[in-house]
């Protein structure tokens, strides 16, 4: 009798033991090549935005050395620049039927030697920012990033428009879409 109680008890535990399993883990090789992949495109993408590779991203050791003299001016010392103001523009965007107007008021920040070579073609310039203005539409002004494309498409019109150098940047003062 106590062989087969044992026997019993033997059963028993055998079929807990069938109904209990333990999982097995999962394998980590996905996770350490997924990992080992990302920090391979990460470093390569670093790579190639800092040696100058990338279109655009010119941060290298290589960059415009007159560049770095500005950065490492002493403090104190302010550019020679002088800030030629831009009358303001009210521009109708789009058909004329929904009503939308953009109030724009910009100043140009020119080096201090060209600012009366700027101001005698300020017309010219306010023509160039008014044509362009008058292109948008409503949509292409909806973008978190539009401010920044406009800014650098109207800079680049006004330095045509003023010739070489003259013109180091455009301020924008004021940018309403009513």
């Amino acid at each position: 009798m106590l062989i087969a109680l044992g026997k019993q008890v033997h059963t028993m535990a055998d079929s807990k033991s069938e109904q209990v399993e333990i999982p097995k883990k999962a394998s980590k090789k996905p996770l350490i090549f997924a990992f080992c992949i990302a920090l391979t495109g990460g470093g390569g993408g670093f790579f190639a935005a800092y040696s100058g590779m990338m279109p655009g991203y010119e941060s290298g050791p290589d960059t415009d050395s007159d560049h770095v003299v500005e950065m490492t001016a002493k403090i104190g010392e302010l550019p020679d620049v002088a800030y030629v103001p831009i009358e303001p523009l009210v521009i109708s965007l789009g058909d004329g039927a929904n009503g939308a107007h953009l109030r724009f008021r910009a100043q140009l920040e020119v080096k201090t030697k060209y600012k009366s070579d700027v101001e005698q073609i300020l017309p010219r310039v306010v023509d160039v920012l008014n044509s362009y203005l008058r292109a948008l539409e409503t949509r292409d002004l909806s973008d978190s990033t539009a401010l920044i494309r406009l800014r650098s498409q109207m800079l680049r019109r006004v330095q045509i428009v003023t010739g070489g150098e003259r013109v180091n940047d455009l301020l924008i003062m004021e940018f309403v879409l009513n």
